[in-house]
């Protein structure tokens, strides 16, 4: 089994910053791309950014010079350092991980909880 456990999420002040983390734990044998996406109240859930095994990173148009992701191999975790925040931001945000649980496996996607950040304006 395969477990991604998010934390870092909360309130802040626009303009202000936070970084969320997201570590995968339990039966993992390689880390394809990494991501992560949000979901406002009422919205669908959307993609954020996202982090390929390579280091190669694909942002939204929204979040472009503000947020960064970034991935730590050796801990199995990514981050996303977001900066400027706007309240247009606040959502629940998720990552997304693709793992392969033995060489046996194809890869395939796993979500953390969710954690809520709260832009104030």
């Amino acid at each position: 089994q395969v477990q991604l456990v998010e934390s870092g999420g909360g309130l802040v002040q626009a303009g202000g910053s936070l970084r969320l983390s997201c570590a995968a734990s339990g039966s993992i044998f390689s880390i394809n791309a990494m991501g992560w996406y949000r979901q406002a109240p009422g919205k669908q859930r959307e993609l954020v950014a996202t982090i390929s095994n390579g280091g190669i990173t694909n942002y939204a148009d929204s979040v472009k010079g503000r947020f960064t992701i970034s991935r730590d191999n050796a801990k199995n975790t990514v981050y996303l350092q977001m900066n400027s925040l706007k309240p247009e931001d606040t959502a629940v945000y998720y990552c997304k991980q693709d793992i392969k649980g033995s060489s046996w496996y194809s890869f395939r996607g796993y979500w953390g909880q969710g954690t809520q950040v709260t832009v104030s304006s």
